[in-house]
């Protein structure tokens, strides 16, 4: 799955945050309830979600925790 084709950054949206295409429903909200729920509690709380968004939610984080920082 591409990232772009589920999580879209908009700075007149959510001031900028990634989001879920076609929603105001961010990342960090999807991520921050998989800490309490199951993907099928969050889908059932959040029915305009599939469970490909919090798949794509999931890649993000992956994507951000294994960049480096290179110094320069």
């Amino acid at each position: 799955m591409r990232l772009s084709e589920r999580i879209t950054f908009n700075p007149l949206v959510m001031g900028g945050r990634p989001c879920i295409r076609g929603t105001r429903i961010t990342v960090g909200t999807i991520l921050n309830q998989l800490r309490f729920q199951t993907p099928v509690e969050i889908l059932r709380d959040y029915p305009e979600l599939k469970p490909e968004d919090i798949d794509a939610a999931l890649e993000y984080a992956v994507f951000l925790a294994e960049e480096r920082e290179v110094a320069v």
